[in-house]
């Protein structure tokens, strides 16, 4: 593999360190300090970006504020829809470099960043909808004399503090920022450390389309600027996408001051293959729905259940095509899979294969950490798929975060139910069959927050995306997102006798 440092850089790179930008300019860390972020698949420096600290996420947090009280709030809705649209112009004009960033900073082959596109444009164009067409409403009082008019107000929550995980930078920059500007809230987002550049880039375009100064502002840093920005009583609502233990502790930041929140957390999703499905479709299917961004997805399909018939042949074409994806360099077009994000996340994924063939699993591709040729420098590991797995092995239960399949055999309805609810996580699950009235069923009966029936992974703007029990609460895309960002004020007018 060629070293892909010593290709062309986007020219975002080029300007020194990257700095905080908080009120429309690019700032120093008050304490000067920087961290770097690393190539993954090379394991060299790609960036020196600057540390923020809890001094920074203040004057980060003020400046929304301002912002929010200030000329923001004087803008109309369609105002800020306009403001939308022309983002949305601006992110896919330069979305190769936004995509090239993110190949860079995360690993993921380019040729999945680059199809980002149309969904980043999808998701502005959709909110700016959303910016015109939420209102309150009038109400028929059921006390109140006739002589009188109820009437209810949407009014934005405020600043909003946005905490993004590492492995879908600029998708979940974009998903965060869209109920932000469609409400008029402001914020303060803090990606994480691990790959913080491509939403720096974009806070650059959002100034460039003519968003007022401070409604962005990006604080990089470690998890002590996140924590900070938790529990900041300047902050009214956070959004958190990331680990579930890292949201308890959100959760009880945010005590302070009663902040409202909407997390986004863990998974360990059950996708569930029958015997009368369309093997050709669910082979490539149920793979792609974790091999895909190198297994780091938290909705990812880790828990495989295939019915008992179909089990051995099943199980086997999926390890087939699992060992013919091709692991290489990101920025090979030809590249199917990419390294993990970092020397941590592959440390924690190679302990995880270790401990299931500890426990008796059996690995049918992959299993190990990539360690000969081109791709010994970067944090590679094969895409792994464990057989002769129980319900009650640590990989079964646990969120890897990382390309490994735990494969479990299953005979009815019922029992795929009651196992596949049988996690802590309720964050997605997959079903593939024939059968209209088994989907219907599996789709019921399974507690999370999406079912994919014959397909996994497809998300859409319009469609509410989020958790049961401890994968969260609230919902981001579609109409209850903006729920989220909004509080309702009612208005009771008597009038005079």
């Amino acid at each position: 593999m060629q070293d892909t440092t010593q290709r062309p850089l986007p020219a975002f790179l080029g300007q020194g360190p990257r700095l905080l930008f908080i009120n429309g300019k690019h700032v120093p860390a008050r304490s000067g300090k920087t961290f770097q972020t690393i190539n993954p698949a090379t394991g060299k420096v790609l960036a020196e970006v600057a540390q923020a600290g809890a001094e920074d996420v203040d004057i980060a947090v003020k400046a929304a504020r301002r912002a929010f009280e200030g000329p923001w709030s004087k803008w109309r809705p369609a105002e800020r829809q306009a403001a939308m649209l022309r983002l949305a112009e601006l992110v896919e004009r330069n979305y190769d470099e936004l995509a090239l960033l993110d190949t860079l900073d995360l690993g993921a082959p380019i040729s999945r960043t680059t199809l980002g596109r149309k969904r980043a444009g999808a998701l502005l164009r959709y909110y700016s909808g959303l910016a015109t067409s939420t209102h309150g409403e009038t109400i028929e009082s059921s006390f109140m004399p006739h002589d009188s008019l109820t009437y209810t107000l949407k009014e934005p929550v405020g600043v909003v503090g946005a905490i993004n995980p590492w492995n879908g930078p600029i998708g979940m920059a974009i998903w965060k920022l869209c109920p932000v500007l469609a409400s008029g809230c402001t914020v303060v987002l803090k990606p994480a450390e691990q790959a913080p550049l491509s939403p720096l880039r974009l806070a650059e375009l959002c100034m460039e389309a003519g968003i007022p100064e401070g409604v962005v502002n990006v604080v990089t840093g470690l998890g002590d600027a996140g924590a900070a920005l938790a529990e900041h009583p300047g902050v009214d609502k956070v959004a958190f996408t990331g680990s579930t233990e890292v949201g308890r502790k959100i959760v009880r930041a945010s005590a302070g001051n009663l902040k409202r929140l909407s997390m986004e957390l863990g998974g360990k999703s059950a996708n569930i293959v029958f015997a009368d499905a369309d093997l050709d479709q669910a082979v490539p299917g149920a793979a792609m729905a974790v091999y895909m961004n190198s297994g780091q997805i938290c909705s990812a399909g880790t828990r495989l259940f295939v019915q008992r018939p179909i089990y051995d042949e099943f199980v086997q074409r999926v390890a087939d095509f699992a060992k013919k994806l091709r692991v290489g360099d990101p920025l090979d077009p030809e590249t199917q899979m990419g390294p993990l994000v970092s020397a941590e996340q592959l440390d924690r994924v190679c302990s995880y294969m270790q401990l299931g063939k500890e426990q008796g699993a059996r690995a049918l591709a992959g299993g190990a950490r990539l360690t000969d040729g081109p791709l010994a420098n970067g944090f590679f590991v094969p895409p792994t798929l464990f057989a002769d797995v129980r319900d009650d092995m640590r990989i079964a239960r646990e969120e890897i975060f990382g390309p490994v399949v735990a494969a479990l055999p299953f005979d009815t309805v019922e029992e795929a139910i009651t196992r596949g609810n049988d996690s802590e996580y309720g964050l997605g699950g997959g079903v593939w069959t024939r059968d209209l009235n088994t989907a219907h069923r599996i789709a019921k009966g399974l507690r999370t927050g999406t079912v994919w029936v014959n397909c996994y992974q497809v998300l859409d703007p319009a469609v509410p995306f989020g958790g049961f029990k401890q994968s969260g609460f609230g919902r981001e895309s579609g109409n209850e997102h903006m729920h989220e960002y909004f509080e309702t004020k009612a208005v009771m007018v008597k009038f005079d006798q």
